[in-house]
C-alpha cells in the first residue's frame, strides 16, 4: 500500500508529526506502532500509572549489560510499548530543560539553529497551560499542562525546606532556566483531570480523518530501498508480513533503543558490528547506536513520624475513598501522580548551574528486600544527575528483528559521575536534617545512617543507581565531517534519501531535565522540515 509518509512508531513525536502533516498538508500518513492501541483506562488517572510501572504490559524491559563499574549489575531499562509512548505511561512531568542545553545542540548543528529561542515558539503553540502565559507557555495548544490537583504535606514541606537550605523558591522550571525549588507542572487536563498524552492531544482529533492511518501490534522488521532512497518499510504483524511504500518520506519515531536497532537491520550503521550479523552494510555509519545518554537516580529514604504522603493509599478503604473522590469530584489523591515537587541544583554550588534534579516522593517506594525495613508511611529523596560524561551504546543482539537489542549503559564509566552523585547523596541527606522535614522523620532507614564514608555511599549508589526513563542520542546530529554524526542537521540520515530520524535519537546531549516535552519539540520542528522539503520538491516538479 502507498503513503506520502510513513512514522516508524507511535509515540510523542509521531503524534505530533502525524497530526501536523494530515492537518497541514493533507498528506497520507500511515502510522505504525508496535505495542496496543490502547492502554486500561486506569493510566488515564494522574496516580494510575504507579500501577504498571514494574509491569511489561505497556513496556519493553530491556535487561542491559552487566557493568564492571556496578560490581556486574545490569539495571533494567524500560521503554514504552502503546501508542502515545512514553506520554500514555510516564508519570507526565512538563520540563523544557535549560538554554544551555540548546546552546550546545546548536553547536553541532552547522549554521541550522536547534537553541531554545528557536524551539520556544513550538513549545508554546503546543501547550493550553493552566495559569501560565506569554512568552513562555501557550494557552490555546492541544496538549494540556498543568500544576497537579493535590500535594501532600511533605511535598509542601519539602519546598520549604529547600528555600531554608538557600534556594529560591521557583514557579516556572520552563523558562529556559531551571533553578531552585518548586512544584512541577505535567501533561494533565485541569479541567477533566486527566492525562494529556501525545495520543489524546494530536492524534484522537484526528481519529475519523481517512488520511491518517494507524497499525498498532505491528513491528517495523527493515527499512526498503531503491539505490539510496529509502523507499518503504517491511513489517510483521502476529506472523504475517506485509510491505508499505512511502512516496515521499520515512520518518523514524522508535526510540533511543529501537530506532538504532532499526537502521543496523537494514544496513546503516558500524560495517564491522553488521558484518558480524551477516548483514550488508549499505551505509557506513559508525555512530549509529553510540553516544546512549540517560538520567540516573539515587533514593535516600526515611520513614515519619506520621501519614505525610501516599502510604496505604493504593489498598482497601482508603483506596476505595480516594477513587470515589476523583470520580465525582475530581479532586484528591487521585489527582497526583505521587512526585509533586522537585529542585534543580549544584550541590556543591547553590548558585552554580544546576547538576542535579532532586525530587521528593512522599513514600518508601522500595521493596522490603531492599531496605530491609517493613513497609510504612515515609519518603525517598531521589538524586538525579543531570548532564552524565558517561556514554553508552545500543547494539545488535542478532540479525532476528524480534530480539531486543543489547543496551550497554556505561552508568559511571566516568569517575566524575560517581563524584557528583555522591555530592547529590550527601544533599539530599542534608534536606532529612532540616526542618520542616526534619520534624516530620523519625529516622534514615537506607542506606541507613552508619553509611557515610564516600566509599560507603559510592557502594549505595552502584548498588541503587537506576534510570530516570530518559535514553537520548544513540542517532545525534552533527556536522558534515563528524565521523560519529548520524544525521544532518536537518534530521536526514547521512547517505541516504526519504529518510529521517525524529525523536529523542537525535539528541547531542541530554538536556536538564525530563525528555518528553523536548521531544515534541523537535517533531514539531522537524515537522518544518519536512513540510519544506516537500514544498521545494513540488516546486522543482513544477
Amino acid at each position: 500500500m502507498h503513503y506520502d509518509y510513513i512514522l516508524v512508531g507511535g509515540g510523542s513525536s509521531a503524534c505530533v508529526m502525524a497530526s501536523r502533516l494530515v492537518r497541514e498538508a493533507g498528506a497520507r500518513v500511515l502510522m505504525l506502532e508496535a505495542g496496543p492501541a490502547k492502554a486500561n483506562p486506569i493510566m488515564s488517572m494522574p496516580a494510575g500509572y504507579m500501577k504498571f510501572l514494574a509491569k511489561d504490559t505497556y513496556l519493553t524491559m530491556h535487561h542491559t549489560e552487566g557493568q564492571a563499574q556496578l560490581n556486574g549489575r545490569g539495571p533494567v531499562v524500560p521503554q514504552a510499548k502503546v501508542l502515545g509512548g512514553g506520554s500514555t505511561v510516564n508519570a507526565m512531568v512538563y520540563m523544557r530543560g535549560h538554554a544551555e542545553d540548546y546552546d550546545d545542540w546548536n553547536a553541532h548543528s552547522e549554521g541550522t539553529d536547534w537553541s531554545l529561542s528557536t524551539l520556544m515558539p513550538y513549545f508554546a503553540r503546543q501547550e493550553d497551560n493552566d495559569h501560565l502565559g506569554a512568552p513562555h507557555h501557550g494557552v490555546d495548544g492541544p496538549l494540556k499542562v498543568s500544576h497537579l490537583g493535590h500535594f501532600s504535606p511533605m511535598s509542601r514541606a519539602y519546598v520549604k525546606t529547600m528555600q531554608g537550605m538557600g534556594l529560591n523558591y521557583t514557579p516556572d522550571f520552563n523558562d529556559g532556566n531551571p533553578a531552585g525549588v518548586g512544584f512541577m507542572q505535567h501533561t494533565i487536563d485541569w479541567r477533566t483531570r486527566r492525562r494529556s498524552s501525545a495520543y489524546d492531544a494530536f492524534i484522537a482529533p484526528l481519529e475519523d480523518d481517512p488520511r491518517l492511518t494507524v497499525l498498532s501490534e505491528t513491528r517495523v522488521t527493515r527499512l526498503l530501498f531503491d539505490q539510496n532512497r529509502v523507499t518503504g518499510v517491511e513489517t510483521e504483524r502476529k506472523g504475517s508480513r506485509r510491505s508499505f511504500t512511502a512516496e515521499r518520506e520515512v520518518l523514524l519515531a522508535a526510540g533511543a533503543y529501537q530506532t538504532p536497532k532499526l537502521l543496523m537491520l537494514s544496513g546503516i550503521g558500524p560495517s564491522d558490528e553488521l558484518a558480524g550479523h551477516g548483514i550488508e552494510t549499505r551505509v557506513a555509519l559508525p555512530g549509529v547506536g553510540q553516544n546512549l545518554q540517560d538520567h540516573y537516580e539515587v533514593p535516600v529514604v526515611a520513614t515519619t513520624r506520621g501519614a505525610y504522603g501516599y502510604y496505604g493509599q493504593d489498598k482497601g478503604w482508603p483506596m476505595v475513598k480516594a477513587g470515589l473522590q476523583y470520580l465525582l469530584f475530581r479532586s484528591g489523591p487521585v489527582t497526583t501522580t505521587g512526585v509533586e515537587t522537585c529542585a534543580f541544583l549544584d550541590p556543591e554550588n547553590l548558585g552554580g548551574t544546576p547538576s542535579v534534579q532532586m525530587f521528593c516522593v512522599p513514600t518508601v517506594y522500595l521493596d522490603r528486600d531492599v531496605t530491609g525495613t517493613d513497609p510504612g508511611p515515609g519518603v525517598t529523596i531521589n538524586s538525579l544527575l543531570l548532564r552524565p560524561e558517561s556514554r553508552g551504546r545500543v547494539s545488535l543482539a542478532s540479525a532476528d528483528p524480534q530480539a531486543n537489542p543489547i543496551v550497554d549503559t556505561q552508568i559511571y564509566a566516568v569517575d566524575e559521575d560517581l563524584r557528583r552523585t555522591i555530592a547529590g547523596f550527601r544533599f539530599a541527606r542534608r534536606v532529612l536534617e532540616q526542618e520542616p522535614i526534619q520534624s516530620m522523620v523519625d529516622r534514615e532507614i537506607f542506606p541507613g545512617p552508619e553509611v557515610t564514608s564516600d566509599e560507603a555511599i559510592a557502594d549505595h549508589c552502584r548498588r541503587m543507581v537506576k534510570t530516570g526513563y530518559h535514553p537520548v542520542g544513540t542517532c545525534r546530529i552533527g556536522r558534515d565531517g563528524d565521523p560519529m554524526a548520524v544525521l544532518t542537521p536537518q534530521l536526514e540520515v547521512r547517505g541516504t534519501r526519504g529518510l529521517r530520524v525524529i525523536d529523542a535519537s537525535m539528541m547531542p546531549n541530554i538536556i536538564r531535565g525530563n525528555t518528553n516535552a523536548a521531544v515534541m519539540a523537535v517533531a514539531d520542528r522537524a515537522a518544518d522540515l519536512v513540510l519544506a522539503e516537500a514544498n521545494r520538491q513540488s516546486q522543482e516538479a513544477a
